[in-house]
């Protein structure tokens, strides 16, 4: 994808939803989320717009999307975007082109078949579900920052791996632990072994922590054995979701060589409930860091795929939360800063052969900024806790505790362009279960 002007993202668009202008969720935007009413039970899917969510099994019953795609009364009448990430990009485009035109001002074919009273809903008066049924749940390590921060606990002379500047580092996770935003995260239990002990214990992880990332969700690649090259990887990437990779610090440390990350990483993953497609961050494209070495043929960028995406992490403990006061932003930094694309990510993963399937997840890995501050996981914020931080209630932290909350957001602002953000991703957590005994 080059950096093409799409009349989707036209700052001169305005829509007759009157809460659309000056939100999140302008007529440029448009993200996708799955929804249920009042007194229902099945999720419907929907695009947010303003303080509404425009109902699309409404809009497609009446036959409004047919021009796009001619089996839109069955797509979405799905429970999950399965169905229309299966579709080709053409078609993704497309659908977001109607839905543009029928919520933009002067058009009128919502309103005069009645179906806007029917098919607009607030969002304060819906449940929010997880939009898509996860087939495959990767997470990269693309942040040259974090890495460098992570590799100077452990290497302070030479932090870095030798292979970090020539492939995407990824780990395959737990599909089933990708939860929607808002789902409370239980403390997990594992095998923790301080440097000191003969032998390992059985517990609570104590020193949990979180990450900031970006997923990005795919819809259906080529056959199994049929890899394709970086210029092509956007055809298959649908959209961006906010999401908080759960990371207990702890059990990670003890079982991650030789393989990796396992149990320290697959209790919970959480993402947020609106994927903001491709489309919508068109104005946002930026440059990135410069990439020395040049990466091989294959991972060598065409134009643009970094972007301009401005993120916070919001920490409240349990009683700033009863109390009604604002979480503390304890971090602030930007996707654009990533080394590695997400283009070059998917490049990547497909080198082998490998499928890539709708409603795949794929997490950019934490994204730090180079200063205090920007970093995206509380393992370097607070120094792997020996530098607290200190929240609103006067408390402090160097991990999570029972209780706390978690809210991670992301805005994107640009001259020229209609300011979008992307919701949030959130989840309070939970005291660990009683360890089993016999």
């Amino acid at each position: 994808m080059s950096d093409a002007f799409d009349p989707t993202t036209d700052p001169g668009l305005q829509s007759w939803v009157p809460s659309a202008a000056g939100s999140d969720f302008p007529i440029q935007h448009l993200p996708y989320g799955a929804f249920v009413r009042a007194g229902e039970a099945t999720p419907r899917l929907g695009v947010a717009i303003g303080d509404k969510v425009l109902d699309l099994h409404a809009v497609a019953h009446a036959g409004l999307l047919d021009e796009a795609l001619p089996e839109a009364a069955w797509v979405f009448a799905q429970p999950t975007l399965n169905a229309l990430l299966q579709r080709p990009k053409t078609t993704w485009r497309a659908v977001r082109g109607v839905l543009s035109r029928l919520l933009s001002l002067g058009d009128l074919s919502l309103r005069d078949e009645g179906i806007a009273q029917r098919a607009l809903v607030a969002r304060s008066d819906v449940r929010m579900t997880l939009p898509i049924e996860v087939r495959d749940y990767v997470d990269f390590y693309s942040s040259l920052n974090h890495a460098l921060n992570v590799g100077r606990f452990f290497r302070p002379d030479d932090p870095l791996l030798p292979n970090y500047r020539w492939i995407p580092i990824g780990y395959h996770g737990r599909s089933s632990g990708v939860v929607v935003s808002g789902t409370p995260i239980v403390r997990p239990n594992g095998q923790r072994k301080s440097p000191d002990a003969p032998a390992p214990s059985f517990g609570p992880c104590r020193l949990l922590d979180i990450e900031l990332e970006l997923a990005f969700i795919t819809g259906d690649g080529p056959p199994l054995g049929t890899p394709f090259p970086v210029w092509q990887a956007e055809d298959y990437i649908f959209g961006v979701a906010l999401m908080n990779d759960w990371s207990a610090r702890d059990i990670q440390s003890w079982e991650y060589q030789p393989l990796g990350p396992f149990l320290g990483k697959s209790f919970g993953t959480s993402l947020a409930a609106w994927i903001t497609p491709l489309e919508a961050l068109e104005p946002f494209r930026s440059t990135g860091p410069v990439q020395e070495p040049a990466p091989l043929d294959y991972l060598a960028p065409r134009g643009n795929h970094h972007f301009d995406i401005a993120l916070e992490v919001g920490l409240a403990s349990e009683v700033m939360q009863r109390e009604g006061v604002a979480p503390t932003v304890v971090a602030e930094t930007n996707f654009r800063t990533m080394y590695w694309t997400m283009a070059q990510q998917l490049a990547h993963l497909s080198s082998n052969g490998s499928r890539v399937q709708a409603g795949d997840v794929n997490g950019s890995g934490t994204i730090s900024g180079s200063e205090p501050g920007s970093y995206g996981s509380l393992l370097e914020l607070t120094q792997r806790g020996t530098q607290k931080l200190e929240l609103a209630d006067g408390s402090l932290r160097g991990f999570l505790e029972d209780g706390d909350l978690v809210t991670l957001r992301g805005r994107c602002e640009r001259d020229g362009a209609v300011p979008i953000g992307l919701g949030e991703a959130s989840g309070v957590v939970l005291p660990a279960p009683a360890p089993w005994v016999d």
